[in-house]
């Protein structure tokens, strides 16, 4: 089977597969939809990038959700995301066709999250906001291989640190307080003639201990894919399509926190996507908006991802 053929079979099967996952507060370490697409992929010439993050989240949960040490129930929960990432890609000569960059992106986040908390027999529903900093990302492997012109594969490692502020017993913290190793692989398709995009990125993610909560979040797995297409327009290319991901937790949460057991759950999202890709005084410029509706989720918050990435390439 053609790559082009293999990608269009796993992006349009992410909207048709269920998913596991649960994760202490309800929402995973890897956000749904960030790297997902040709504007996401590994850069393959020497360059200095730039990258805007903006990501709104809003969702809900009728039931009980382990949080900071509580089990709220009936959570509505927002969150606002901007981020700043920078990636570099040296100018070495590496082999034929291999590529190689380093990226770190540094988030700040607004977050409210209300819950009814029951002590004493009595119910209460409690209301918590906060802004700060939140967990930085570091990349310092980012590979590319370029099978064909059209065809890429695309592996990288990332590094989440709890650098976020985060509190026990306090419903809205920006940051997780554990680490999470994540490994990357990508297989991304983008037709120079005929404009067609189909991008896939599977992962897995590997996390440590919440210490203050004793509370080990289980092994995760994502895949997360783009299917699209791109036509000239105004000088520059615009694309539209549909993006999807598929998030499963494939062993169960643990540790004296874990109150909740295994805590299984389940969900996918899918959703447009817009692009637009064009120079700038020279420069490569890109421009990513997209909203991932979640859907068939079960024991985590329910709700929508809204992305917006603009990308400046020195």
């Amino acid at each position: 089977m053609k790559p082009e053929r293999l990608l269009l079979a796993a992006c349009a099967a992410i909207a048709l597969l269920p998913a596991l996952r649960a994760e202490e507060g309800g929402v995973g370490r890897y956000a749904p939809g960030s790297i997902a697409s040709f504007v996401d992929g590994t850069p393959t010439l020497p360059t200095v990038v730039t990258r805007f993050n903006g990501l709104y989240y809003g969702g809900s949960y009728d039931l009980a959700l382990p949080i900071a040490g509580l089990g709220p129930a009936n959570v509505d929960a927002e969150s606002y995301l901007a981020g700043l990432t920078l990636a570099w890609r040296p100018p070495i000569a590496f082999p034929t066709n291999f590529s190689y960059a380093a990226s770190i992106t540094l988030p700040y986040v607004w977050v409210e999250v209300s819950g009814d908390l029951t002590t004493g027999g009595t119910t209460r529903r409690i209301t918590s906001q906060t802004d700060a900093l939140g967990d930085l990302v570091l990349a310092p492997v980012m590979m590319n291989y370029g099978v064909t012109r059209d065809f890429h594969l695309d592996l990288r490692g990332l590094i989440y640190a709890p650098t976020g502020d985060y509190e026990v017993g306090r419903l809205a913290n920006t940051g997780k307080n554990f680490w999470t190793f994540s490994p990357i692989l990508g297989f991304l398709y983008f037709g120079q003639k005929n404009g067609f995009e189909a991008s896939v990125f599977t992962g897995f993610d590997f996390n440590t201990e919440n210490e203050d909560t004793d509370y080990l979040t289980g092994t995760q797995f994502h895949v997360d894919g783009t299917l699209a297409q791109h036509l000239p327009l105004l000088g520059g290319l615009a694309g539209a399509g549909v993006s999807g991901y598929w998030y499963d937790q494939i062993s169960g949460d643990s540790g004296s926190g874990a109150t909740f057991g295994d805590f299984l759950a389940r969900t996918t999202g899918v959703g447009p996507v817009l692009s637009y890709a064009c120079k700038v005084a020279g420069k490569d410029l890109v421009i990513e908006a997209k909203w991932l509706h979640e859907v068939d989720t079960t024991r985590r918050l329910e709700g929508d991802y809204v992305w917006l990435k603009v990308i400046f390439k020195f």
